[in-house]
């Protein structure tokens, strides 16, 4: 098969699948782990798939957003490394609340025992992991959506505006350093966008792979941001802004 056919049909497989791993796409296109790897490097440096830990899932763009299960793989030690500093911010007594999604989860798992907190969530994987840790643990309500396992809508909006906390773990879809951090469900940002009115600290969990990415909704700027900790080291360009809103960074942990 010609490398072109080959390219081809491995997008083809992989948007229809939703994930595959190399081995998978080597036996699919009868050739070797390392050919499928080149062909997945070349394929994600024109945007036509994103790596995923061990292969390959379908492109996101402005207008869609993957699974839950997809986000869980991908990145994930670089997600775990910013989770183990980043509960390292959460002191005694505190109210805390963790937004949804597969960064914020990893912070979940990563919560000291040896102090006490309030814990708030809108994601149930996420509440279920933290009451494994015997913490007091608050869900907002809602409706479930199933491709975030997040809970949004009115119900979700109003357990936020009549709520506070201390310390915000937030999670985002897409950084662009310049206009601010997005998501592509419009429901999902209004609580987004609650989360961070309500509370006192906002941290921001993400991996490099956000960074200079957009989505269908702006849901904050830089400047709601307090602390964003990262796995990679940001370029002058993309430090600027974040810089002049007086956030502090935390770049390149586990590097």
């Amino acid at each position: 098969m010609l490398p072109a056919m080959r390219k081809r049909d491995i997008v083809e497989v992989v948007s229809e699948r939703g994930e595959c791993s190399v081995a998978e796409l080597a036996e699919e296109m009868d050739c070797s782990k390392a050919t499928i790897r080149r062909d997945l490097s070349d394929l994600e440096e024109r945007q036509l798939i994103e790596r995923s830990h061990g292969g390959a899932v379908p492109a996101t763009t402005v207008g869609s957003e993957q699974t839950y299960g997809q986000k869980e793989v991908q990145n994930l030690n670089s997600k775990m490394v910013i989770a183990e500093r980043a509960v390292e911010e959460i002191a005694e007594n505190q109210v805390v609340f963790f937004d949804s999604g597969s960064t914020t989860m990893q912070v979940a798992k990563n919560v000291p025992t040896d102090r006490s907190f309030l814990s708030v969530t809108n994601s149930p994987v996420v509440a279920i992991e933290l009451g494994e840790k015997d913490n007091d643990v608050k869900l907002t309500g809602g409706t479930l959506r199933h491709e975030t396992r997040a809970l949004t809508g009115p119900s979700a909006e109003r357990f936020m505006e009549r709520t506070n906390f201390d310390l915000l773990f937030l999670g985002t879809n897409a950084i662009d350093p310049s206009e601010g951090l997005m998501t592509p469900n419009e429901d999902e940002a209004r609580l987004k966008s609650l989360m961070i009115e309500n509370a006192a600290r906002v941290v921001l969990v993400s991996d490099g792979t956000k960074l200079d990415k957009q989505s269908f909704v702006k849901f904050a700027s830089v400047e709601d941001v307090d602390v964003f900790i990262t796995d990679v080291t940001l370029s002058e360009r993309q430090r600027e802004p974040f810089d002049a809103a007086g956030v502090e960074l935390i770049e390149g942990v586990g590097q």
